[in-house]
């Protein structure tokens, strides 16, 4: 097998363990799992598997994580706190398809957060491309009604992924900015622990709102995937693959994300491919690739 095709299947199943995410946190909320504790389960448990691979490591970078502890707090609210906890809740109240199909605009969301942060300079072509994507998003939000946006009468689960895109683009932005001379896993091992801390207050919220779940075999199925398959699965297969072929050219696999998990929401929920999901999607590619258009000078 060359390494060109080993990265592709690489790429493949990462994006197809994301696709699977929003598909069993959809059946979590079947389950009246709660989105917060699910959130923290799987964190939790991504912590424990973690810890006989990276505590060595972590041990020898103690001065290096102290000297970052408001970076490694940012990165750690942004991810695991916010969108990880925020997409599960999401799915409590929107489609797996709504969900997913906003999770191709978090290319364009990065681009957004740089150019506010003035982390990277934004060109011409990543303006329109941002541009193009928003009304690719409004064409989800609104389900082309004119009424819906007039009186923003918006589906909270939708409202809950555009504030989990943003989150993850704050959080790529932040990764850009910074390079640790650490391991991925190490590096995934710390910003979940930062994460976990962020997430704890809200589990414990939903406990004491009676919001308890109920320890059984789909449980138990439901976390192990979670954390095993999108949580270090998909990481270990990305992180490999861009190594071998480049993130630019990785990036185009992101696309299959909304199609697997458009396809598992049509096997397993009976949900529906509507109109307005294709326009908004062809908007947001559409700006995505225009985000990613070089300039040359003349």
């Amino acid at each position: 097998m060359s390494r060109n095709t080993k990265a592709y299947m690489m790429l493949i199943l990462a994006t197809l363990f994301w696709a699977g995410n929003f598909t069993i946190g959809k059946f979590a909320y079947t389950e009246n799992v709660p989105p917060y504790s699910l959130a923290f389960f799987r964190w939790i448990l991504v912590w424990i598997i973690l810890t006989p691979f990276t505590y060595k490591e972590i041990s020898k970078i103690k001065k290096e994580v102290k000297n970052n502890l408001s970076l490694f707090f940012i990165l750690g609210f942004t991810s695991v706190g916010i969108f990880s906890a925020f997409t599960y809740n999401a799915l409590n109240h929107t489609q797996v398809i709504n969900a997913s199909l906003f999770n191709t605009a978090i290319p364009v969301s990065i681009i957004l957060v740089c150019f506010l942060l003035k982390i990277e300079k934004t060109n011409i072509f990543q303006i329109s491309g941002l541009i193009v994507s928003v009304f690719g998003i409004l064409a989800i939000i609104t389900r082309l009604d004119l009424n819906i946006l007039l009186t923003l009468n918006f589906n909270k689960g939708d409202i809950y992924m555009v504030i989990a895109i943003i989150s993850w683009g704050i959080y790529s932005a932040f990764l850009k900015k910074k390079t640790f001379n650490i391991s991925l896993l190490s590096l995934v091992h710390v910003v979940c622990t930062f994460g976990l801390i962020i997430l704890l207050p809200a589990f414990l919220f939903e406990l004491v709102q009676g919001k308890t779940t109920e320890i059984n075999s789909n449980l138990i199925y439901i976390l192990l995937y979670i954390a095993i398959f999108p949580s270090i699965g998909s990481y270990y297969c990305w992180a490999g693959a861009v190594s071998i072929i480049g993130a630019n050219r990785a990036g185009i696999f992101l696309s299959l994300i909304p199609l697997f998990s458009t396809i598992f929401a049509m096997i397993f929920f009976n949900e529906k491919f509507l109109f307005y999901h294709f326009i908004g999607s062809v908007l947001i590619i559409l700006g995505l690739f225009l985000s990613n258009k070089k300039v040359t000078n003349a």
